[in-house]
């Protein structure tokens, strides 16, 4: 998930230096959502893994 949204900030950035701001800020805008998408799951992951391996161990 975090390579998408490196790969659609790329985009965005290119296509803002070319000149195409409709596109960019949609795909600076998709960046921004998945990198939150993935920040949320890690945190999730995180703390699951914090607490399951406080009871195993």
């Amino acid at each position: 998930m975090l390579r998408w949204a490196v790969i659609f900030l790329v985009i965005g950035l290119v296509a803002g230096l070319l000149g195409f701001t409709g596109f960019a800020g949609t795909s600076v805008a998709i960046a921004k959502t998945l990198f939150v998408i993935f920040l949320i799951v890690f945190l999730v992951f995180l703390i699951a893994g914090l607490t399951v391996a406080r009871r195993v161990g």
